[in-house]
């Protein structure tokens, strides 16, 4: 489901886990100093960030951003992703980018409930593929590709920009990554924290931030009895794995 869904991550802070550490030491000790960034090791790291975060001492995460392409998602998923207001976007443009005729699921995203209906899925091919044409045409006929835009339906295909500090990316993940979130945007949740985790300088923040669903977070399920049967065990693992940690036995 959503395998054309494309995640990267394309920058983030320099050093961001010694610059939210070196942040933390500048709120909690009076002889730091702002020459002191230089000095920061992986050691200072290891010893005072996952204590400091213990402490739910979390505004330092602001200090660290990160920035995601994604790509292949539908506007279904943007318009749920927009949503997290402490973050930037730039998406791609529909005003000034005509969208070429290509074939119908390489334009649109077809969720998997309506592909495993195979009557149902004929009928939807075949409204989109005149939904093409129809654009096409009034494409051809002078309408300028702003305004003949609006006969596109949301499931069309689309390309954004994503910048979230550290700390807005916790509690996007808390409620995108859980089980009970939309699918897609589900997809994308879990595809930028596997983006971390392939990270060497972010992997760890995983770990000490709980960066994921709000079941990691919480240790335990928040949604009650709306969570999906048996999805605890699962996330968890996923999670684990993501983190490097082991379940233990």
């Amino acid at each position: 489901m959503g395998s054309d869904i494309r995640v990267i991550l394309v920058n983030y802070t320099k050093k961001p886990l010694e610059t939210v550490t070196w942040a933390a030491l500048i709120s909690y000790w009076d002889d730091w100093e702002t020459e002191a960034f230089e000095k920061m090791s992986e050691r200072d790291v290891e010893m005072h960030l996952p204590k400091v975060l213990g402490y739910g001492h979390e505004s330092i995460l602001e200090h660290a951003t990160l920035t995601f392409s994604i790509e292949g998602c539908s506007r279904v998923c943007t318009h749920q992703l927009v949503r997290h207001r402490l973050a930037s976007y730039t998406q791609q443009s529909m005003r000034y980018i005509k969208i070429n005729p290509r074939d119908v699921e390489e334009t649109f995203v077809i969720p998997e409930s309506v592909k495993n209906n195979s009557e149902l899925y004929e009928k939807w091919k075949k409204l989109m593929k005149e939904t093409i044409q129809l654009y096409e045409e009034s494409y051809k006929a002078g309408i300028h590709q702003e305004d003949a835009r609006f006969l596109l339906p949301q499931a069309v295909r689309t390309k954004i920009v994503v910048t979230m500090n550290l700390r807005e990316l916790k509690h996007f993940l808390g409620l995108r990554a859980c089980e009970r979130a939309q699918w897609e945007i589900r997809e994308v949740a879990w595809k930028m924290l596997e983006e971390i985790a392939k990270n060497e300088d972010l992997r760890p923040i995983i770990r000490w931030a709980k960066l994921g669903p709000r079941c990691i977070q919480l240790g335990y399920c928040p949604e009650g009895e709306l969570m999906p049967p048996g999805c605890w065990k699962v996330t968890k693992d996923r999670w684990l794995r993501l983190s490097n940690l082991k379940p233990k036995v």
